[in-house]
């Protein structure tokens, strides 16, 4: 008897390479932010500055400028609360271009360009991961401000509120995501993410009114985007209700995505 030899055919199954589609790309960015928040679970300390920072912060501002702006404190509450938590949540949307550097240098995203992975997945994971930072941010602040005193006039308005500085600062996260791609260090990123956050959330009226500020500052004041934010922000909490300027916050924010996104992960997909 002689044997019959069949021929190798192309792989199929398991085997064979798939098509990585719109769905399997959300499938691997989440899993890829699932990673992240592991990485938190190990390394709790990486939570420090969303923390202690809200705690830290609105202890501070509220006695020590209080009594100069409002009186005393609690009538200070109103004002300081919403600029304090505008500024802490945009704050901690610079982390994102710090860790993302760190990973590149590290050599992270190497590894994970040889996984039959999205290559945008890593990405698009870090950006989702730190919704969780902005959350615990956010959380920290109202719940110090309701614990100094300060009452907001709805539930409904202060999760508005909420919702909208979390969409904002996620907003801002691709601004530092694309000098994370960019930039040499992670260092580097963080002074580049000083220089274009300590003047718009301190040259704004989120720890004054600006009616209080000299003629030039104002002016500045009145169309600086975090303003917009800190007042919408105000009027969502107080009874006078957001109105333009929610509009003018998301609008913002869309501006920044439709910007930053697409050079971000121009300059990513380059180096991954």
């Amino acid at each position: 008897m002689t044997a019959l030899a069949i021929p190798a055919g192309p792989a199929t199954g398991a085997a064979a390479a798939r098509p990585i589609t719109l769905l399997t790309t959300v499938q691997h960015s989440l899993t890829m932010a699932w990673r992240g928040l592991l990485k938190v679970r190990r390394t709790p300390e990486q939570l420090i500055d969303v923390t202690v920072q809200p705690i830290l912060f609105t202890l501070m501002f509220a006695y020590l400028f209080g009594g100069a702006v409002a009186g005393d404190v609690v009538s200070y509450l109103p004002t300081i609360i919403p600029g304090i938590l505008v500024q802490t949540v945009i704050t901690t949307s610079t982390v994102t271009g710090v860790q993302l550097r760190e990973d590149m240098d590290k050599g992270v995203f190497d590894r994970f360009r040889s996984l039959p992975i999205a290559r945008i997945a890593p990405l698009a994971g870090a950006l989702v991961a730190d919704v969780l930072r902005y959350v615990i941010a956010t959380t920290l602040t109202l719940v110090m401000g309701l614990i100094m005193g300060w009452r907001p006039v709805s539930v409904s308005g202060t999760l508005g509120a909420a919702l909208l500085v979390i969409v904002c600062a996620w907003a801002l996260s691709w601004i530092f995501a694309f000098f994370g791609v960019i930039a040499r260090s992670a260092s580097s990123v963080q002074g580049i993410s000083f220089l274009i956050l300590f003047p718009l959330t301190f040259l704004s009226n989120a720890f004054v009114p600006a009616e209080t500020l000299p003629r030039w500052l104002k002016a500045f004041v009145d169309i600086n985007p975090v303003s917009h934010v800190v007042t919408a922000v105000r009027g969502l909490t107080s009874a006078t209700g957001g109105g333009s300027d929610v509009l003018f916050a998301l609008l913002g924010a869309a501006v920044v995505v439709a910007i930053f996104a697409p050079l971000a992960v121009r300059g990513y997909m380059r180096k991954a």
